[in-house]
């Protein structure tokens, strides 16, 4: 079978040796690499490394090989064509049309999915151009990563740092599996939640679930890779941050729903997959809670936490808004999904049985999403970026 051939360009910014780390997952994992660096980009990274990683002579020249008319052939023949680092520069010639290189012609000529991976300070990439250029970009439906928040060049940092590189695989690695021009998802922001909550006892001790926060971070994946704007509320997860996707920690019931509201207010779409606690201790204590000798231990009063997914429902910021919910069942899975689902009154709501052994901290997973409705949508044990598939075709199926 041909291998899926994918065009990496590197445009000039500090980043660029982050791109090795990014052609590395590509080559081994089965791709076919063609590397375009910009003349600036080879001043970071040279030609040798780029050659030898690949398996392919680097290309950086309009004039090179002019029979085989690189140019416009580079483009036409890739499946997927990611430019990482892209520098503020690169976002402008591309918005604009603008080719004065071979990277630049070779994003004229593609006709295949297109990832811009931004890597520039913080002032470059907040500057209303910048942003003008990114929204021009993606409303042609290209796919631009959020940047990450972190060290930047020097002693500043913000946001503006290239993702990981391989957050930036799996971008691409799900775009390339969907092949859908223009992304379906492009042009909405979306809030999804993941994580587990905990309600703290005391200094070290606090009430929590088995949640991992793998189905939330999924859902913001996959919805990143099909053109969403992402915001992500993570409670405890420990999960490294997905590319594009900017994301907002949290530990309490109390912190998500503050930081949920706040996102959902400019929000297309919820999806409320974070595990979080119905009950919190009435009382916190100030000090650790000691074991004495001979006596038992006094009794834990709880208080029941807000709501979120009722008052999302309820409540929706703006119209058409599309509300999804999890229930996680012990038992009776179905039939305490569909009392759950006319009780908090959103539009969906993901069904799964969950154990000591199911679902919690797995890779897989396997649901029913029930509508408001009354659809029901099976899906069968699989990775839980299927369900998360799943989900935002639904999704996308309500808001067009």
């Amino acid at each position: 079978m041909d291998r899926p051939k994918v065009v990496l360009g590197v445009s000039g910014g500090i980043a660029a040796y982050k791109a090795c780390e990014l052609l590395r997952r590509l080559t081994e994992s089965g791709h076919d690499v063609r590397v375009v660096p910009t003349a600036s980009a080879l001043r970071f990274v040279g030609a040798p490394t780029w050659s030898a990683l690949s398996g392919h002579p680097v290309a950086t020249e309009v004039w090179s090989d002019v029979h085989e008319v690189p140019h416009v052939r580079i483009g036409q023949s890739a499946d997927l064509v990611v430019v990482a680092p892209a520098t503020a520069d690169m976002l402008a010639k591309a918005a604009h049309g603008i080719a004065d290189d071979l990277l630049t012609n070779t994003l004229l000529t593609a006709r295949c999915p297109v990832v811009f991976a931004p890597a520039m300070h913080t002032e470059m990439w907040e500057h209303p151009a910048t942003q003008d250029n990114v929204a021009t970009l993606r409303r042609r439906g290209a796919v631009v990563v959020e940047p990450a928040v972190g060290r930047l060049t020097g002693v500043d940092t913000g946001k503006g740092r290239l993702p990981d590189p391989a957050e930036i695989f799996e971008v691409c690695r799900r775009v390339l599996a969907r092949g859908i021009l223009p992304p379906d998802l492009g042009g909405l922001h979306v809030v999804v939640s993941a994580g587990g909550t905990r309600e703290p006892l005391d200094p070290v001790r606090f009430l929590g679930n088995r949640s991992s926060g793998k189905q939330g971070y999924a859902l913001a994946r996959t919805a990143a890779a099909r053109g969403a704007r992402v915001t992500l509320v993570a409670a405890n997860t420990g999960l490294p941050d997905p590319a594009g996707v900017d994301v907002v920690p949290v530990g309490t019931a109390a912190q998500l729903r503050e930081a949920v509201l706040k996102a959902a207010a400019q929000a297309d779409a919820v999806v409320m997959a974070a595990a979080v606690a119905d009950f919190r201790p009435a009382a916190y204590a100030t000090g650790k809670i000691k074991k004495e000798d001979g006596r038992e231990p006094e009794a834990v009063a709880l208080v029941r936490n807000p709501d979120i997914l009722a008052e999302l429902s309820a409540d929706r910021p703006r119209p058409g808004q599309i509300v999804v919910g999890f229930a996680a069942e012990t038992d009776h899975v179905l039939e305490n999904g569909r009392a759950k689902l006319r009780r908090k009154g959103c539009d969906l709501l993901v069904v799964n049985e969950v154990g000591e052994r199911k679902t919690f901290g797995a890779e897989e997973n396997e649901a029913v999403v029930l509508g408001a409705d009354g659809s029901e949508t099976l899906v069968p044990h699989g990775p839980k970026e299927a369900l998360a598939d799943v989900v935002w075709d639904l999704v996308a199926g309500r808001l067009s």
